[in-house]
């Protein structure tokens, strides 16, 4: 991120990142000071704008009652006593995060960094690391304590661990991919920039078997992505084309974009590939006490629930959290090159690898299913009833439930405060405003809340029936008395 061509590369290919509680919460209890000064850059987004094909909007708020509080500059900072960030999505450019991180990184003394460096073999019982500086183009040797693999999708670190790990890698390519476009900002009566759109939601196009997105800018502009089927991509292959089928498609979001910057994106920026990575339930995510991986490295994600890196800064809370449980200074950089294994960081790791699995395949499978309530469900009427419905029964058993705030100082202490959470709460709600509830609690408890409602709808079917059914009986009774 240090070099011009990285920065234009990740323009191009970047789909704006969507921060919300449990990421927040993560720097947060790695960093609080660290956690204000990016929020500082965030925009945050209450609801779902929803977008049909005759340019009506229609908003979903994420806040049941309605009443979100949107973050306050001079209050910004505690978990406990900034709430704006708790029941809103933060939209957050992904070049400002990175940038940031590595200022953040920078600025401490006791932390070097190399830039231009590959990782070409790692020797994890020897504790040796080889990367090729592209810069020099000679070898360099590392010799380590603890190798984190937080490389990405195509992680080396991870290739490098199946050679000692008996991991059952899988990597799944789905069949549809996204184009990123840009909509510029507007202009008002003097001028001057102005959002073309509500800055305060996610906008979503939902158009059954593809979608368009658009999410905030700082600089009032908008991040659009297309997501679509690879065949239907494959059939826009022609800028005009595909600028005909726009218009027939998202014919207002057209307009605010523009045709040539449509046109512009069809040409020059790349269509991009959805990629998904889970591992076996009986295989981990570590090495002894040498290496473990997080993040993308561990579990790539689809974008459709927004919690890919929410799930990522999860990861260093959680680690860190058991690091400390089993008595091993996360701060301690001595270098141990022996065979030598350190039982309390090979227990840490071990644990870790136990714990998180399950709630890392559960965000998994979850995001994938979030892509058909996206483009497809938002706009039913089944949906909007059954939301309606878990937003009732949700309020009807507020006074159960724990205030968020209240379990907000535990998370630096504990992976996940709340292992059975009372009362009603979405989905959504438990995954995205809730770090106290772990994913896979979160999967579960929201499938036995569908299975009352399925059990609910037959018992009405049920109670229908019968009732005509009587009335059925009393009128075939009263025939046969006339006649």
């Amino acid at each position: 991120m240090r070099l011009a061509t990285s920065e234009a590369r990740a323009s191009l290919r970047s789909i704006n990142l969507a921060i919300s509680a449990r990421g927040i919460a993560a720097i947060e209890v790695v960093d609080p000071d660290a956690a204000s000064r990016f929020l500082q850059s965030v925009i945050p987004m209450k609801g779902r704008m929803i977008h049909d094909y005759n340019a009506k909007q229609q908003c979903q708020l994420y806040d049941r009652a309605g009443q979100v509080s949107l973050p306050v500059r001079s209050d910004i900072a505690r978990f406990n006593t900034h709430a704006g960030w708790k029941k809103c999505i933060n939209s957050l450019d992904r070049g400002l995060l990175n940038r940031g991180l590595l200022d953040e990184v920078l600025a401490r003394p006791e932390i070097r960094v190399f830039f231009q460096h590959k990782l070409n073999t790692a020797d994890f019982d020897k504790r040796v690391l080889l990367f090729l500086d592209l810069d020099t183009r000679k070898e360099v040797q590392v010799n380590f304590d603890l190798c984190v693999g937080a490389d990405g999708s195509y992680s080396n670190v991870r290739r490098q661990l199946m050679r000692v790990v008996r991991m059952d890698f899988q990597q799944t390519y789905i069949p549809h991919e996204y184009l990123e476009l840009k909509m510029p900002p507007g202009k008002d009566a003097e001028g001057k920039a102005v959002f073309s759109l509500d800055p305060n939601h996610l906008h979503i196009w939902p158009r059954r078997s593809f979608m368009l997105i658009a999410l905030p800018n700082k600089d009032k502009s908008f991040t659009c992505t297309l997501f679509a089927p690879t065949a239907d991509f494959n059939q826009l292959s022609d800028p005009e084309q595909a600028l005909a089928w726009f218009k027939g498609q998202f014919p207002d979001a057209l307009f605010l974009i523009g045709e040539d910057e449509i046109l512009e994106g069809f040409r020059n920026n790349p269509r991009s590939p959805l990629i998904a990575i889970k591992e076996s339930l009986a295989n981990p995510y570590h090495y002894k006490d040498r290496a473990v991986i997080l993040g993308d490295a561990a579990h790539s994600m689809v974008p459709f629930f927004g919690q890919g890196l929410n799930c990522g800064l999860e990861d260093v809370r959680v680690l860190d959290v058991i690091l400390r449980e089993n008595g091993v200074d996360p701060t301690d950089v001595s270098i141990n090159t022996g065979g030598s294994v350190d039982a309390r960081l090979a227990g840490a790791l071990n644990k870790y690898s136990e714990t998180r699995h399950n709630d890392l395949v559960a965000i998994s499978d979850l995001a994938m299913a979030n892509y058909v309530e996206m483009r497809h469900s938002v706009a039913t009427p089944s949906y909007l009833f059954l939301r309606a419905l878990n937003n009732l029964f949700s309020l009807l058993t507020a006074r159960s439930q724990v205030a968020p705030s209240s379990v907000g100082p535990l998370l630096s202490r504990t992976p996940f405060p709340s292992t059975s959470p009372a009362g009603w709460i979405p989905l959504y709600t438990m995954v995205t405003f809730r770090p106290d509830i772990s994913y896979s609690v979160a999967k579960q408890k929201a499938e036995r809340q569908q299975m009352i409602i399925a059990n609910l709808g037959w018992l009405g079917s049920a109670v229908g029936i019968f009732g005509v059914g009587i009335v059925a009986l009393r009128l075939a009774q009263r025939s046969r008395g006339v006649n």
